[in-house]
């Protein structure tokens, strides 16, 4: 089957999805990608863009396209010789989390809703973003003064599946934490996430602040990738993590972006939008115990057993948690190896299979039929 993957934004978590895919699929992968800028006018104009790249749309099976491409737009555009056309979620613009000053634009979250119809298969990255997409649906559509379209979303729905998305480990430099040593004298914290509003890094430097002044012994690595405005919280970090600060900002290469998860304890998430969360399986599958917050689509990534230990209820819980794990690392250890096993059944050597089987099955289905 030859696939033909539109991803308009094609940096960070999309970037990693659509190359991994493309690695670890049976099928042959063409990628069409646009920069990852200009998100408003990538929903707005990505299909035309896309659609004059392509000689042939007959040479293809299957179009995979993620959430910023307007299918509708798109499937008029390359007209009757238009191949099936699956769309998927990495995120919606009907819930995502506003930041400061934003005003909620409608327009965009409508797209995605006549996208999804327009599309022959529909897939979230989490059972969560699934069921959170759903409902801010029929709340927008509730907004309308007339005419409401309820019945889309029983149709979406029909044709509606969850993919997770796959990591990209390398098995060799895998070592289960209870064989590595870091050579660290203290535990380290990991921050992987991408320095914006909706990761609440506020929160996430307070509670180090304040455990800090208590005296608790920690190493801070400060990771992930740099979009337009950073957040206020990461300006003087430097200073404040003076001695505790060993590596501050985006890791060039996987290599150094590895070993620093490979040294760490733990991998902390404050994020107040998270619809599935590839940096923290990639910091568990190093051997970093996650704490992360009983939201979003973090406690259907940990087994059920685990979320005692794991799973934090509010920001005075991680504080006590955090502390507990740094001060008590020894208590962890087993709780780490087995999460690091756990989080390697998301490699993309497994999960290109699942996703091959998934969109076999969603040509298999038929077109869509509005």
């Amino acid at each position: 089957m030859k696939i033909l993957f539109l991803e308009p934004f094609y940096g960070g978590s999309h970037k990693a999805v659509a190359d991994g895919f493309a690695a670890n699929s049976g099928h042959q992968v063409d990628i069409l990608s646009l920069a990852p800028r200009f998100w408003k006018w990538r929903m707005r104009g990505s299909a035309l863009a896309f659609v004059r790249q392509v000689a042939n749309f007959s040479d293809y099976d299957l179009v995979f396209a993620t959430d910023m491409v307007d299918v509708t737009d798109f499937k008029a555009l390359a007209g009757p010789k238009c191949p099936p056309v699956a769309l998927y979620f990495h995120e919606n613009q009907l819930s995502y989390p506003l930041g400061p000053g934003e005003k909620r634009d409608f327009h965009l979250g409508f797209t995605n809703i006549i996208s999804a119809l327009a599309a022959d298969g529909v897939f979230f990255n989490s059972l969560f973003h699934r069921d959170d997409f759903f409902s801010a649906a029929k709340s927008l559509i509730r907004k309308m003064p007339d005419l409401r379209p309820g019945w889309v979303l029983d149709k979406i729905r029909k044709k509606t599946g969850i993919l997770y998305p796959g990591i990209d480990l390398d098995p060799v430099a895998l070592v289960s934490s209870h064989l590595r040593s870091s050579g660290l004298d203290r535990p380290l914290v990991i921050w992987n996430h991408r320095w914006e509003y909706d990761k609440n890094p506020g929160v996430f430097f307070h509670v180090l602040e304040r455990l800090k002044r208590r005296g608790v012994l920690f190493y801070l690595a400060v990771m992930g990738e740099q979009y337009g405005t950073v957040p206020e919280y990461f300006n003087g970090i430097e200073e404040r993590f003076g001695t505790e600060l060993l590596v501050c900002g985006y890791q060039e290469t996987v290599g150094d972006y590895r070993k620093w998860l490979a040294a760490g304890s733990v991998v902390v998430s404050t994020a107040i939008q998270e619809n599935f969360g590839i940096s923290v399986m990639e910091a568990v599958a190093h051997g970093c115990l996650p704490l992360l917050p009983n939201r979003l689509s973090y406690p259907e990534l940990i087994p059920e057993h685990f979320r005692p230990d794991v799973i934090y209820p509010d920001d005075t819980g991680l504080e006590k948690r955090l502390e507990h794990v740094l001060t008590h690392p020894e208590n962890y250890k087993n709780s780490a190896v087995a999460l690091a096993d756990h989080a390697a059944t998301f490699a993309w050597k497994h999960m290109g299979k699942k996703w091959d089987e998934a969109l076999c099955r969603a040509i298999g289905s038929g077109r869509s039929k509005i």
